[in-house]
């Protein structure tokens, strides 16, 4: 064993990260679609479908909507997502994208607590389930009452 003092080489990390770069180094997709994030889940298992997800935004690759779900950081990126959602669930993906909404929605609902905030969203989220076709319109309105409110209009 060398001394505490000589510096012992450093070993490449391990971890689900590494290797989610180095899949991402081999294969490069474009965008990561459902085949590429079917690819990866079976690559890095066992891995939580959160975790990838949380690792795939950090690494910056764009993703489908139907991989990055319901993006909750801003009511923009609510609504951008909870949209792109409706085209994917009139095109076909009905089960995939309720599955998504659902998910954020039990999300918000957890974070309740210390995030107020998420309530709307909550709302947001119920009514695109209830019923998708409508949420553009309804989300338009919502926006233009908010803002009266908040303007005292």
């Amino acid at each position: 064993m060398p001394p505490k003092s000589e510096k012992q080489p450093e070993q490449p990390r391990k971890g689900k990260r590494t290797e989610l770069q180095r899949f991402l180094e081999q294969q490069r997709p474009a965008v990561v679609g459902t085949e590429e994030w079917n690819a990866m889940r079976a690559a890095l298992a066992p891995v939580s479908d959160a975790y990838l997800r949380r690792l795939l935004k950090e690494s910056g690759v764009p993703l489908h909507v139907l991989v990055e779900g319901v993006r909750q950081e801003d009511e923009a990126s609510l609504e951008r997502t909870l949209t792109a959602l409706l085209h994917e669930y009139e095109g076909g993906e009905q089960r995939q994208a309720r599955r998504l909404v659902i998910e954020a929605k039990e999300h918000a609902r957890f974070a309740l607590k210390k995030h107020p905030e998420k309530q709307e969203m909550i709302l947001w989220m119920v009514t695109w389930l209830e019923n998708p076709s409508l949420f553009p319109r309804w989300v338009e309105l919502r926006k233009e009452a908010l803002l009266a409110e908040n303007t005292g209009s």
